[in-house]
């Protein structure tokens, strides 16, 4: 039984990096922002609109209680997820978790290539983002650094770049 949840900011390549790893070692994909939205039947940015942050993280909080339950899965978990409640703790007794370290121009890169809505991002400039997100980062980072393997990522460009970050997966799990 293999249980796989990975961290990190957003925008840093959890989901692109989870689907590609599940893939590789026959493994169930979940995105937990996925699985809220299909078990809600609501958007996360339609759930932060009506409810709030903190009702938000309650949901999320929820959510990722069933879904770590489940065998063999590689689950990316939303930036903010391990920051709230014991989440970061109880992540760590139930599966092998990976932090995605991204400097913060990676995470803009990223953002800028991505098409989701980020409800936490909008309206910003690059300035306005640049900083929130330097700033939210050093907020995150202990709680980021508490999973038991970090691995350092680039810009995910190309899907050799995606495959290398993959590949150095594999092996902290050997």
């Amino acid at each position: 039984m293999q249980r796989i949840i990975l961290i990190g900011y957003m925008g840093v390549g959890k989901t692109t990096v989870g689907k590609t790893l599940a893939k590789r070692l026959g493994l169930m994909f979940y995105d937990l922002d996925w699985y809220i939205e299909s078990r809600m039947r609501k958007t996360v940015k339609q759930i932060f609109d009506e409810r709030g942050e903190e009702g938000f993280r309650k949901i999320e909080h929820n959510m990722l209680h069933e879904v770590a339950e489940f065998e063999d899965v590689v689950i990316a978990c939303g930036g903010g997820t391990p920051c709230f409640f014991d989440n970061m703790d109880y992540m760590n007794r139930q599966a092998e978790t990976i932090y995605l370290d991204g400097s913060p121009d990676t995470i803009m890169r990223h953002l800028h290539m991505g098409k989701g809505v980020r409800p936490l991002l909008l309206g910003k400039s690059d300035d306005e983002l640049s900083a929130y997100i330097h700033e939210s980062l050093e907020a995150r980072k202990p709680f980021y650094t508490k999973a038991k393997h970090t691995v350092e990522v680039f810009p995910m460009d190309s899907f050799d770049k995606i495959d290398t970050i993959v590949g150095q997966i594999t092996q902290i799990l050997e």
